[in-house]
């Protein structure tokens, strides 16, 4: 069964630091390109940082130079450290996978950050 957990979130003050991570399980981890991506009240989910299976990344705009987005194949394992934190990035943050042309996705974990 193919399956992402996040874990990691939390509440946390402007100008901190969280890191999250997306636990996989039910498929070839180290083939795979992963990514993260946010929903917040009332908006669209929306692309936050992707990595492909060569480790290659990008970032939106909005996180770029404050997220770093990595994998950890022995551990099928990604993770987002997210720096310099802004109440803007309060939102369920939710991890994603491709398997045969199906998106796969977690359940989430939220991220709120208090002014």
């Amino acid at each position: 069964q193919v399956q992402l957990v996040e874990s990691g979130g939390g509440l946390v003050q402007a100008g901190g630091s969280l890191r999250l991570s997306c636990a996989a399980s039910g498929f070839t981890f180290n083939r795979n390109a992963l990514g993260w991506y946010r929903q917040a009240p009332g908006k669209q989910r929306e692309l936050v940082a992707r990595i492909s299976s060569g480790d290659n990344t990008n970032y939106a705009d909005f996180v770029k130079g404050r997220f770093t987005i990595s994998r950890d194949n022995a551990k099928n394992t990604m993770y987002l450290q997210m720096n310099s934190l802004k109440p803007e990035d309060t939102a369920v943050y939710i991890c994603n996978t491709y398997i045969a042309g199906m998106p796969i996705w977690g359940q989430g974990t939220q991220v709120t950050v208090s002014s």
